[in-house]
């Protein structure tokens, strides 16, 4: 599965959407702890063809491209739902 499709599902599916404070997306952050930043899909204001944009802390909007996120998953169960170490079937690239 692409990115836009797990975030539209996320954000679109009536199953999902009940949930959506569950998701989170990780994503490379230059300045942050270990250049990553984590923030809860709630925040997400729109999903693009080729990136999303959020609201941040400062209530500015931010512009985040797809390859430099690293996962989206599921903060209460644990399931990753996208990982840049997954292929797009969602097969793990270290699978033997």
């Amino acid at each position: 599965m692409k990115i836009k499709e797990v975030f539209n599902k996320i954000l679109w599916d009536p199953r999902e959407r009940e949930k959506i404070e569950e998701y989170e997306v990780t994503f490379i952050h230059r300045g942050a702890l270990q250049d990553r930043k984590t923030i809860p899909v709630t925040m997400i204001k729109e999903v693009k063809s080729s990136m999303f944009i959020y609201i941040n802390e400062n209530g500015e909007e931010t512009y985040i491209p797809f390859h430099r996120i690293l996962e989206i998953r599921n903060r209460s169960t644990g399931e990753i739902l996208w990982s840049k170490r997954m292929r797009e079937d969602n097969e793990s690239i270290y699978e033997n």
